[in-house]
């Protein structure tokens, strides 16, 4: 004998049937009603554009126009403007385990050879450039420094000279930049090697600073 309990279920049945037999008619109903106005927007814009003719073959007559090829783009120019946007030379950066330890204060990459760093100590190359840094705050001098060596390279300069000062000036006398100068060198990929100033080059306020030969010298 059938319970109440059954009755319940399948007077649930019957509804959940009678529910999906409801969504699916209202399913088709839309289906139908998007099919008539797809219709509807095709005959107006037939209705619009009027009676259509082909296209004629073309002749020996048609005039043929090349394609103009676009503006080139200044890739370089991109590529320069784009690394100083991003220029981001780290103070995190510490350069003391990879200097000589010397009173010169000189740095050399891998693979460059004691004798060049000897000759640049030696100021057997010509200083063709130079940047002082006097009075120039940390980001303003991190962003000066990267842009003159963008500029030396670029005219293909191999020997430049960066002046960071003493720190005479400075709270308790601290050359602050004379440390940061050297960091920053040594991150960028352009310097070959380093060291502190000759005496008659500026000293301990200025760095002598050798620069990759770039495919234009």
């Amino acid at each position: 004998m059938a319970t109440m309990k059954d009755f319940s279920a399948l007077k649930e049945l019957r509804q959940d049937l009678k529910e999906q037999e409801k969504a699916r008619a209202e399913a088709l109903a839309q289906q139908q009603r998007q099919a008539a106005q797809a219709r509807e927007e095709a005959n107006l814009f037939r209705n619009s554009i009027g009676q259509i003719a082909p296209l004629r073959p073309k002749t020996a007559d048609t005039a043929h126009h090349a394609l103009v090829p676009p503006a080139p783009i200044a890739r370089q120019h991109l590529a320069d403007e784009q690394a100083a946007l991003l220029e981001s030379l780290s103070d995190e950066f510490t350069v003391e385990t990879l200097m000589d330890s010397d009173e010169n204060l000189s740095f050399a990459r891998p693979g460059v050879g004691a004798d060049v760093l000897g000759k640049l100590r030696r100021g057997n190359w010509v200083i063709q450039a130079q940047l002082d840094l006097h009075g120039y705050r940390r980001d303003q001098a991190r962003e000066a420094l990267g842009e003159f060596l963008r500029q030396s390279r670029r005219r293909g300069l191999r020997c430049v000279r960066v002046i960071h000062g003493k720190g005479l000036g400075s709270v308790n006398k601290e050359p602050v930049l004379k440390h940061k100068v050297r960091n920053w060198l040594a991150q960028k990929d352009e310097v070959m090697a380093f060291c502190q100033a000759r005496a008659a080059d500026g000293g301990a306020g200025a760095l002598v600073v050798l620069l990759k030969s770039s495919e234009r010298a």
